[in-house]
């Protein structure tokens, strides 16, 4: 009933920019937390931000100044904007939400962050 499909990552450079797109489909979640989560190779999956359905926003301190999440309700859509990437921030992001107790996942999309 909930899906979320990733885009956005990819290569770049340290310094650099990359903006996540997590599009929900099946169901309107305009009304609920949205949250991006990542997981490097042989660590266990993190928390780095969320989104409440008014717009309040919170960050994991290692992301504090550098990410921004928004949403945009219109079209179901969470954003998570990471600019100063550092080789630290190499990960799967995945977005998430909770939908009726239940936890939701996306399929994750991978960042690379290297020279």
């Amino acid at each position: 009933q909930v899906q979320l499909v990733e885009s956005g990552g990819g290569l770049v450079q340290p310094g650099g920019s990359l903006r996540l797109s997590c599009a929900a489909s099946g169901s309107a979640l305009s009304i609920y937390s949205m949250n991006w989560y990542r997981q490097a190779p042989g660590k266990q999956r993190d928390w780095v931000a969320t989104i409440s359905s008014g717009g309040t926003t919170t960050y994991t301190d290692a992301v504090k100044g550098r990410f921004t999440i928004s949403r945009d309700n219109a079209k179901n859509t969470v954003y998570l904007q990471m600019t100063s990437l550092q080789p630290e921030d190499t990960a799967v992001y995945y977005c998430h939400t909770i939908y009726r107790l239940f936890n939701y996942w996306g399929q994750g999309t991978q960042v690379t962050v290297s020279s």
